[in-house]
This record gives C-alpha cells, structure tokens and sequence, in this order.
C-alpha cells in the first residue's frame, strides 16, 4: 500500500501562489499584494509566505526587491530545473551544497556582523532541540546553514540557497532514514566547529570544517 507523505505548509503555498500566477490573477512584471494580504488568503503565517516567495524566486518565478516589493518574473517554471532536482541523488545533493556552503562558510568569517553571529549560534542551539523528528532536524539543520549562508551577505548565493536546498528537503530528509546520525553529539561538535571559525573570522578554517562535514556525509553515501 502507497504511504501518505506529509507536505510541507511552505510547499503548498508556493505551489497555490504559482497557480494563481499561472492563472493570470498577476501578470508578468506585476507586484503581488504584501505579507499581510497573502497569509489570510492562503490560510497560512508570514513566515510560511516569506518561505514560498523564497521558493519561487529561487525557480525564476518571483523577484523580491528590498525596499519595494515582490514580482512576477515568469509565468512558467523551467522544467528543466525541476527535472533535475526530481533525478538528484543524495551524492549530488551534496555536492551542490557543499558548492554553495563551503564558499558561504568563508565569508561568512569575513563579513558577518554580531546579529549575524547571534542568529548563527541560536540556530546550532536549536539544531539539538531534544524530542526532534527526522524532518524537524532537517528543518533546523537548514536554518543553521542559511543562517551562515546569509551571513556571507552575497545576495546569489542566498538565492541559490533558497532556491535550491527548500526543494530536495526530502531527499535530505530519506537520506537520514537511511542512514541516520549515529553519533550526534559529534554531528554537532562538527557543526560547532564551522560557528567558532566564523565568530573568530577564520575564513579558510570555517571552509575547510564545512567541506570536511560535507565531505563526511558524502563518503556515507558515495
């Protein structure tokens, strides 16, 4: 019998906001209603519409220009993309992050500020948060690398991020019922490691503690 899989309330609404775009409610170039407006529509928080507009501006579909707003820069979505994301492995899966993450680690050591290093380290506490599901440490596990990767303060890399890592959460989420943590205390000291690189702008240790732990998980699955 075929499970039942559990969708993310962010999916959804990325997928309901792409329908009405397809739908022509916005046309090409046009700025969608804030926050405040989409939520009670969609039956959904702010947080949860500031992560669907994320994952529709990393698919080419939306822009979000600080200061003004957000708008339609496709009406379709590149199924090319989409395709590949659907063949990803978990070896290449990891190998895009680590493209992504390993770059953001160093200049996350040069240019993050102290709000930056606050929310990083909040975000490695929350990591452990003891009850966790597998799809809730997922999700935590996120947030810590975004937090660094926002920290870089280089806006593609943060698109790229956002536009890339939210769409093969399942893969990452399959990837530790297979093969899940057996030392987490040591999953962590690991992550603690690339934290204290950044907070002593160290940025060639913080890259090389984030390609090890990438490198790490890799080799479970290569």
């Amino acid at each position: 019998m075929a499970q039942l899989r559990r969708v993310p309330l962010a999916d959804q609404a990325a997928d309901a906001l792409f329908a009405r775009i397809r739908a022509g409610e916005w046309a090409l170039g046009a700025k969608l209603p804030g926050e405040t407006t989409l939520a009670p529509q969609l039956g959904v928080g702010r947080s949860t519409v500031r992560e669907a507009i994320r994952q529709l501006a990393g698919r080419g579909i939306l822009d979000s220009r600080q200061g003004s707003g957000v708008y339609v820069t496709a009406l379709e979505a590149p199924e090319d993309w989409e395709q590949v994301l659907r063949r990803a492995d978990i070896v290449t899966v990891i190998e895009a992050r680590t493209a992504i993450e390993v770059e953001a680690a160093s200049l996350a050591a040069t240019r993050r500020t102290p709000p930056d290093l606050r929310m990083i380290r909040r975000a490695l506490a929350l990591r452990t948060s003891p009850g966790q599901s597998v799809e809730e440490h997922v999700d935590a596990d996120m947030a810590l690398h975004r937090t660094i990767v926002v920290a870089a303060h280089n806006e593609v890399l943060t698109e790229l991020f956002d536009g890339f890592v939210p769409r093969v959460r399942r893969a990452m989420v399959d990837m530790l019922r297979i093969r899940p943590v057996h030392d987490a205390s040591a999953d962590q000291d690991a992550h603690a490691v690339v934290v204290d690189a950044i907070a002593d702008r160290m940025p060639d240790a913080a890259a090389r503690a984030s390609r090890a732990h990438l490198d790490a998980l890799k080799a479970g699955f290569a």
